[in-house]
C-alpha cells in the first residue's frame, strides 16, 4: 500500500491521546491516526471481508457487472 504524507491539524487534547495510544502499543503516531480514520470511515471491516473472500477474480466480475446492470436498471424506473 502506497503511503502518503500530509499534514493534518489536530485539538491537542486528541495529538496526547494518539501519543498514548501509541506508547501503550507500541505503534507510530501515523499508524495509530489510520488506523482509527479507516475504522471510522468502515475500511477495517471491508479489508476484513477482502481478506476472507476466496471468489475466483471472474466470478467476482460477474457478480459486480451483474450488480451495476441491475442498479441502472432500477435507477431508470
Amino acid at each position: 500500500m502506497t503511503k502518503t504524507r500530509t499534514t493534518l491539524t489536530i485539538d491537542e487534547e486528541v495529538l496526547r491521546a494518539v501519543k498514548v495510544r501509541a506508547a501503550r502499543t507500541g505503534k507510530g503516531e501515523s499508524e495509530v491516526i489510520e488506523e482509527a480514520v479507516r475504522k471510522d470511515l468502515g475500511l477495517d471491516l471491508l479489508d476484513r471481508l477482502w481478506s476472507r473472500n476466496d471468489m475466483a477474480e471472474d466470478e467476482a466480475m460477474e457478480l459486480a457487472v451483474e450488480a451495476q446492470q441491475a442498479a441502472r436498471k432500477n435507477a431508470g424506473h
